[in-house]
């Protein structure tokens, strides 16, 4: 036992005491701010291969970008990228990043369904479908259960089995081969259940939202509950998204 003891101390606190009061280093890129400077908007729009990026008035779409930050290195009087982790929303449309807009990105408690705060507000288990994705933003999720994130503590557990879940957490642009695997898991949860949609690829199909291979037909049937933004997500953007969600 003393050695045990030993060892704790040596170690010391692993875990995040409050993920919600993180300070995030220079180098992450979280939530973009635009000025009301004046830039060439065609030009800008046009750089961006996701097309994240709108015009009159200049935009960015957090669904679909990259947070590559070439916009900001091109215009960074324009864009800038701050250390801000808190990119969950529960519409779609709140997604969009519009000038002179410093507000912070949340989910709306107006926009959820009672039910989710009901059945779900003290624990809730999910189980991640990977659609196609690269493997990114399913290491992120893993992560978010290490000793460091824990999400677990807040009752928030992935499982093996869609029967033993509340809801999906959907990675990756959903391919053709995945399409029907992601149906039949859905279906396969008991309701009242929930849908989120983890990273770029997810929530517009990203680089691929073109592909032939990319078939995204289901998303049209359902209701998307929860968008957490990034690519891939950072695991505290993880757990501070389905935290908000349960109105934790």
């Amino acid at each position: 036992m003393i050695e045990t003891l030993k060892i704790l101390a040596h170690h010391g606190m692993q875990y995040i005491p409050d993920v919600k009061a993180v300070n995030l280093p220079t180098p992450y890129r979280g939530r973009p701010v635009i000025s009301d400077a004046k830039v060439d908007e065609n030009k800008l729009a046009n750089m961006c291969p996701l097309k994240a990026i709108g015009k009159n008035p200049l935009s960015i779409d957090l669904g679909k970008c990259s947070f590559c930050g070439e916009c900001a290195f091109k215009c960074p009087e324009k864009i800038k990228f701050t250390q801000d982790y808190k990119l969950s929303a529960s519409r779609r449309e709140d997604l969009i990043i519009k000038p002179g807009e410093n507000k912070l990105l949340k989910v709306n408690p107006k926009y959820v369904r009672d039910e989710i705060k009901k059945v779900f507000g003290r624990s809730i288990k999910l189980r991640q479908i990977s659609a196609g994705g690269d493997n990114s933003a399913e290491l992120e999720l893993n992560a978010s259960s290490n000793a460091n994130f824990d999400m677990g503590r807040f009752g928030i557990e992935f499982v093996a089995s869609p029967r033993h879940a509340d809801g999906i957490v959907i990675t990756g642009p959903i391919s053709q081969n995945m399409a029907e695997a992601v149906k039949i898991c859905y279906d396969a949860v008991p309701d009242p259940k929930i849908v989120v949609l983890c990273g770029t690829d997810a929530i517009s199909g990203g680089l691929f939202e073109k592909s032939p291979a990319v078939n995204r037909t289901f998303l049209d049937s359902i209701k998307v509950d929860l968008f957490i933004c990034g690519n891939p997500p950072h695991p505290l953007t993880i757990v501070n998204g389905i935290l908000q969600l349960i109105g934790r």
